[in-house]
């Protein structure tokens, strides 16, 4: 089992923790499916499941086959893997509010999952199910339904907009967290440079005259007459 943590505005995301995952993957009937996390100014969550699902106080709208999530590929060497998450069937509507949101680099989580991990139905001798009146199984379920990891965790990049006669598709492009990596971050010795990093070193006047040598003639192996 493969632990990863990544630390956020001061969220902890834990990725690749598939214990409770690996243990149900020999049942016999699984129901694995896909969720997301658009962390914006108001959260957004969609399942590729119908109806909504709630998840440990966190409640996945259904958007069934509209969502789709292309696949999180590991590398074995340190690079950054992009990702992508499409919505498709939106009403053209909708379309202006996606524009005018703030989405660039926020934060936004692919999952996996397995539900109806809990599934059991009261038999018959015969080992028929045993049927309410309205034909519906008699349920006697207990446990946690559902299991959740993180699969992917970046920062959303570019969105795309394909408009149709009736309806739209909205793909977002997903930034590995690694792409910080790939920043130029230049260090300049200055004294503005110098207070960013240190501002509560008001009495730190290290730099304070290195504007001043840029263009300074020094007089070295000559002889000075006092």
């Amino acid at each position: 089992m493969v632990t990863r943590r990544y630390q956020d505005g001061g969220y902890t995301y834990a990725g690749k923790d598939l214990g409770a995952i690996a243990t149900n993957l020999g049942n016999a009937t699984l129901r694995p499916f896909f969720a997301v996390d658009l962390m914006l100014d108001t959260p957004i969550y969609f399942w590729t499941g119908l109806d909504d699902l709630t998840i440990g106080g966190v409640t996945y709208i259904g958007a069934g086959n509209l969502l789709d999530v292309s696949t999180a590929s590991e590398t074995n060497d340190v690079r950054a893997a992009n990702a992508t998450v499409a919505l498709s069937g939106i009403p053209g509507s909708l379309i202006s509010v996606a524009l005018q949101t703030k989405y660039h680099g926020r934060i936004a989580r692919i999952k996996f999952g397995l539900t109806g991990l809990d599934e059991d139905f009261l038999l018959q001798e015969s080992g028929d199910f045993l049927l309410q009146e309205n034909g519906a199984a008699i349920s006697i379920s207990v446990g946690d339904g559902e299991v959740l990891t993180t699969l992917f965790v970046g920062y959303m990049d570019q969105m795309t907009i394909d408009e149709g006669p009736e309806a739209s598709t909205i793909s977002l492009t997903l930034e590995s967290k690694l792409v910080d990596l790939e920043r130029p971050r230049p260090i300049r010795y200055t004294t503005e440079g110098q207070r960013v990093r240190f501002p509560n070193s008001v009495t730190d006047l290290a730099f304070e005259y290195i504007n001043d040598l840029q263009d300074k003639p020094l007089m070295w192996g000559r002889g000075v007459q006092i």
